[in-house]
């Protein structure tokens, strides 16, 4: 496959300055935190539009997914649209659409046999362990942490423990309005044969 159209698998997640996506007990109330930063851009609805045609599915866990239906319990509504949404689970989910769809087993082969077939843009949406696994796995090609005004002191930190380095290339950088700096790191594959352990 043309490596320019094989589908690609990105790592999206929000987090607190001091590498925090969620509170202890997992709440994100932090996340509404405001500044006002004069030369960033502004955050409207065409950022929003161009953000869903960027991405085709979302990847994410159970947590993650309970959390935002209960964002749209209390009326933010359902912020993926009506992209495809996969969520790895363990245990029985309420599939409240129909473009969400209860998955398990292992990540790279559901990856390969059930999401890339379908979609080229993938977003992997947290939670902590399935962000983990793309890394251990190899699977991620690209990560895009949103980063908060914020410290929260502890919490639930976006990564986990990794069994190796993953070296990683910075392909962009934006400020905007409301103080939030998105990171754009695109993931450095290991050279073949090469020890990447340590």
């Amino acid at each position: 496959m043309d490596p320019e159209n094989r589908p690609r698998v990105t790592i999206h997640m929000a987090a607190s300055l001091d590498g925090f996506i969620a509170r202890k007990d997992g709440s994100v109330d932090w996340m509404e935190t405001a500044d006002d930063f004069e030369d960033g851009e502004e955050l409207g609805p065409d950022f929003v539009e161009e953000f869903h045609r960027q991405v085709d599915a979302f990847v994410m866990g159970s947590k993650t997914y309970e959390t935002a239906r209960g964002f749209e319990r209390q009326g933010f509504g359902w912020p993926y649209r009506d992209k495809s949404v996969y969520v790895f689970t363990s245990r029985p989910l309420e599939k409240h659409r129909t473009s969400v769809e209860c998955v398990g087993g292992v990540l790279r082969q559901v990856l390969d046999e059930v999401v890339k077939p379908k979609h080229r843009n993938i977003w992997v949406v947290g939670g902590r362990e399935l962000v983990n696994e793309c890394l251990k796995s190899g699977v991620a090609d690209e990560i895009c942490v949103a980063v908060l005004p914020i410290a929260i002191g502890e919490g639930i930190p976006f990564f986990g423990p990794l069994p190796h380095d993953v070296a990683l290339h910075l392909t962009g950088v934006k400020a905007y309005k409301n103080g939030m700096v998105e990171l754009k790191y695109e993931v450095r594959r290991p050279e073949r044969g090469r020890d990447v352990s340590g």
